[in-house]
């Protein structure tokens, strides 16, 4: 299984999964080789989970005795498909699984996500989507003969895969054989670029991003960037100065991460503006979650320190304000939530929102109680 952050498509089918028992396991497991780099650290940690969820189901009094069998053969097979991980370099895993219904969803994390467990009618996806928005950023390095493409954000890039092409160099003969040679040459490096741009759009084609850097010699990148789909010429963000061959994505994400924060300090001020001019948007958790109850959420905003307790229908879903006790859509009793955040992120997925957490300007968020929406309409 390959690492890599949902997609929005992902994402919004996990959200949009709503059974009638609450018998849906999701378990998140860190793999942060700062706290987990050995397998006895990793096997610890999976038997703590595991041990988590058991206990769970056997203190919930709300659970039907074939609710809970369903349960525990959920929580076993997670725990043997933990028990066989592979890391392949991922920082998490989310596992999503109801037995019964037939759910087992296993994905391979690129960022580190806090380890926890819970039991619910759907998936526990709101941890998902601070990974997905994350990874918006490709950086496509490329050369006369060589290319590599790199998926990432300002946590880490990754490399996704490379273009070689045998290309002649140039010689100094001189008279028409030099001409005849030189044209021969150029048209192998456009040919090598054209590969370059075409398999790049694949990449974006399976998993698309937001931004595009571009790095390698000026004339060249020049060369790339004008054989581009017009998907990816309209995402290019900057050009990165850095070794096409031989830099490592270590040091291409030190070269990138101005272009990074740069671009996410101004999508986060803009934002921020709209916010500010009332034009369609809202401030303040009430007026959030009526427009999120509404699906009118283009754009969810919030600081990522946001935390606020409220209610949620196990029935259909509404959110509402701590205080509420019954769902105004179907008087369903209402179950109260430790911190509505995550299932506010789990609305607007459903509802195809894009989820924007602020980082540079939070203290300028925080004068508007923190949380806010763009609106459709």
């Amino acid at each position: 299984m390959q690492v890599a952050a949902p997609g929005p498509e992902d994402l919004r089918r996990l959200a949009e999964l709503r059974l009638a028992r609450p018998v849906v396991v999701s378990l998140y497991l860190d793999l942060d080789p700062a706290e987990f780099a050995t397998a006895s650290a990793r096997a610890t940690e999976v038997t703590s989970l595991v041990d988590e969820a058991d206990r769970r189901v056997r203190e919930r009094e709300d659970l039907s005795h074939q609710d809970k069998t369903d349960l525990r053969a959920s929580i076993a097979r997670v725990r043997e498909y933990l028990e066989r991980l592979q890391a392949d370099g991922a920082r998490a895993v989310a596992v999503f699984a109801a037995e019964a219904d037939g759910l087992f969803t296993p994905l391979k994390l690129p960022t580190a996500v806090r380890s926890r467990v819970e039991i619910g009618r759907a998936p526990f996806v709101g941890p998902l989507a601070a990974v997905a928005r994350r990874e918006v950023w490709c950086v496509m390095l490329v050369n006369r003969q060589e290319g590599r493409v790199l998926r990432g954000s300002v946590d880490g890039l990754r490399e996704l895969g490379s273009v070689h092409d045998d290309v002649h160099r140039q010689h100094d003969q001189g008279g028409w054989s030099q001409a005849r040679y030189q044209r021969s040459v150029d048209k192998e490096v456009a040919d090598h670029l054209r590969h370059a741009a075409d398999v790049l759009f694949r990449h974006f084609q399976r998993q698309p991003f937001e931004h595009l850097l571009l790095g390698g010699p000026g004339e060249v990148v020049s060369d790339f960037e004008a054989k581009l789909h017009q998907y990816l010429a309209d995402r290019v963000a900057g050009r990165v100065d850095v070794d096409v061959e031989h830099s490592s994505p270590e040091q291409l994400l030190e070269a990138a991460r101005p272009c990074f924060e740069e671009l996410r300090a101004r999508r986060e001020r803009d934002a921020l503006a709209r916010l500010e001019s009332g034009r369609r948007a809202v401030t303040g958790l009430e007026d959030v979650l009526a427009a999120l109850n509404e699906r009118r959420v283009e754009v969810l905003v919030g600081s990522e320190r946001f935390a606020a307790a409220g209610t949620r229908c196990p029935a259909c879903g509404w959110l509402g304000g701590a205080d509420e006790r019954a769902c105004p859509a179907d008087g369903t009793e209402l179950e109260p939530l430790d911190d509505v955040t995550e299932s506010a992120i789990e609305l607007a997925l459903q509802q195809s929102a894009e989820i924007l957490a602020f980082v540079h300007i939070v203290d300028r968020l925080d004068e508007h109680d923190g949380i806010g929406a763009l609106l459709r309409f």
